[in-house]
């Protein structure tokens, strides 16, 4: 009796799958500008570019390995504790970048303090792990928490840019704007406007980038 050789089909490590999932939260499912979520961080710590960089390197790296430890510990974790486990996992990332912000830039950890402690009640973080983790495998769960820390990263630094460029004249502290500057371009008579540096302002700028994005995306029409 002839053997039948079945041939496992093994799907690629990334592949249209998992590219989806990288680039979704960049634009067609941000969640920022289209999910809404993780308002709070922006409004806060967008003023200036560098906090806004680390606190989103943060978020990238809780995202993407929270979500990885809860798919990992999906099949052993009781319904009725999962957000409690799924808590511990999220505080436990969220130390390690805390203790490692403080040991490699204590500056920047005293600038950021509380909001890096906030992570933890991130609503991306806690979704992703929800919506996503719970239900599929480690590695697309890993994919899924990267795309999602990037799409999120992606708006919070341009919010700090354009707030730290025209409430500061500065990019990075390196003044651009104003009647000096460190570089060859000086504009003499440019006034810095001190309305960007407040967090209202950050909202106002996400409500632009809602309105931009929603208007030459068509995916977005229909999004309430």
């Amino acid at each position: 009796m002839a053997e039948t050789a079945v041939k496992e089909v093994k799907e690629p490590l990334f592949g249209k799958k998992e590219r989806k999932l990288i680039t979704d939260p960049l634009n067609d499912n941000n969640p920022i500008t289209v999910q809404v979520l993780g308002i709070c961080s922006a409004l806060a710590v967008t003023s200036v570019v560098v906090p806004s960089v680390v606190i989103s390197i943060a978020v990238v790296f809780v995202c993407a390995f929270s979500s990885l430890f809860t798919s990992l510990l999906r099949n052993h974790i009781p319904k009725s504790v999962r957000m409690i486990v799924q808590l511990v996992i999220i505080a436990f990332l969220v130390t390690i970048v805390e203790l490692t912000l403080k040991a490699a830039n204590y500056p920047i950890y005293k600038q950021l303090s509380v909001y890096i402690g906030l992570i933890i009640t991130n609503c991306i973080v806690m979704g992703r792990l929800e919506a996503f983790a719970m239900a599929n495998k480690p590695w697309r769960s890993f994919v899924d928490g990267i795309g999602n820390g990037l799409g999120y990263a992606g708006v919070l630094i341009l919010v700090a840019v354009i707030r730290e460029l025209f409430g500061k004249g500065s990019l990075a502290g390196y003044k651009i704007l104003g009647p000096t500057s460190d570089f060859m371009i000086t504009i003499p008579g440019y006034q810095l406007n001190n309305l960007m540096v407040l967090p209202a302002a950050a909202m106002f700028v996400i409500g632009v980038l809602i309105w931009v994005q929603r208007s030459y995306n068509p995916k977005l029409v229909d999004v309430s």
